[in-house]
């Protein structure tokens, strides 16, 4: 047999493809090495939570400067917790928009890095897309198309996941992001950073109907969201209760304006499902992992018999495991990436 052959049936007896997959879009610096897309051998974390926590949001220069030095040692224990090294490793992927310039550069130039000694192909990886993945991991029976509701601190899109990385969206905020209104609320009643948990819990305490707060709706437009009148609304609220020395109760006002939010996601997102005849739906982003959001969410699919998948907590908030399984349908399709990748921060869904 030629060698040329005898490589090309290599390649083809060899039925698993290992991604190593960096994310360092926002605040965590997270490795992780995948199997088929699917099965998750490492998924190492690093949270910069408690480092930002006193300034009340993310700093970007700090986050930056975090994973520098942070970074090595997140990929060597993903390696090291999946058992492999990076000769079994078949292509590298990495997050290079949308997210923090700074924090994105320190990802890409490390996959960069890491890609060009090891000769591997390097796969870069939009951040969405990534999150929209990460219900591949648990769910294999899930496959495109459906429909997919992103809802994270930067981003609420409605999307038809067409193909693996293939999207239409569909509906958009018009304003702020749902995950920018929990961070705002929550900072507003002394809750503190990160907003989206701490609301979530605190909720859980009080009377989801106790205030009415207002439900934009988007004329012409009935999949688009709007929060910004929501938040000022809830904004409004308390500064009234400071002015007249009423008591606020704020675990019925977080539970209040939970709802009104939870209410605009299921009520497009189901609609949306209905009217484009799929009859999958899926969450994703930081926000999915909010419990009143994902029991509602439950609620109004079983009534509709849509079938509702979501990623468990940890693959909602930002990590490399969803960036591994998207990296792998990319290798996959055959894209590849050279050593002029750079981080984009505005990255639109779609774009490459």
């Amino acid at each position: 047999m030629m060698d040329t052959e005898k490589k090309t049936t290599e390649i083809n007896e060899k039925k698993d493809t290992l991604i190593l997959a960096i994310e360092s879009s926002c605040d965590e610096t997270a490795a992780s090495v995948v199997k088929n897309g699917r099965e998750v051998l490492s998924n190492v974390i690093s949270s910069q939570i408690a480092l930002h926590t006193q300034f009340g949001g993310v700093v970007p220069e700090i986050a930056s400067r975090k994973h520098i030095e942070k970074i090595n040692q997140v990929v060597t224990q993903a390696l090291e917790d999946a058992g492999v090294t990076l000769t079994d490793v078949d292509a590298i992927g990495v997050t290079y928009g949308p997210g923090l310039v700074g924090a994105l550069l320190v990802g890409v130039a490390e996959a960069k890095a890491i890609a060009f000694a090891a000769k591997k192909p390097l796969v870069g990886v939009h951040h969405i897309e990534g999150h929209v993945s990460a219900n591949y991991i648990e769910n294999p029976d899930l496959e495109p198309p459906f429909v997919c509701l992103i809802v994270s601190g930067g981003h609420t899109h409605l999307v038809i996941v067409k193909d693996y990385g293939e999207f239409e969206i569909i509906g958009r905020t018009r304003d702020d992001a749902a995950g920018e209104a929990f961070d705002k609320v929550a900072r507003a009643v002394g809750l503190g950073y990160p907003g989206g948990p701490k609301v979530d819990k605190t909720a859980k305490e009080g009377n989801p109907h106790a205030i009415e707060f207002p439900r934009a709706k988007v004329e012409g437009s009935p999949y688009d969201f709007s929060f910004s009148g929501l938040k000022s609304a809830v904004l409004n609220y308390i500064n009234k209760a400071h002015m007249t020395g009423e008591e606020i109760r704020v675990p019925d006002l977080v539970a209040s304006f939970q709802n009104a939010v939870v209410e605009a996601l299921v009520s497009r997102a189901v609609l949306a499902a209905k009217e484009y005849g799929y009859d999958k739906l899926a969450i994703a982003g930081g926000v999915a992992s909010n419990s009143a959001l994902r029991a509602a969410m439950q609620e109004a699919c079983d009534k509709a018999h849509i079938r509702f998948y979501h990623p468990s907590p940890i693959f909602c908030t930002d990590n490399a495991a969803m960036i591994g399984c998207a990296a792998y349908y990319e290798y996959k399709k055959g894209t590849r990436h050279g050593w002029d990748l750079n981080a984009i921060p505005n990255l639109k869904l779609g774009e490459r």
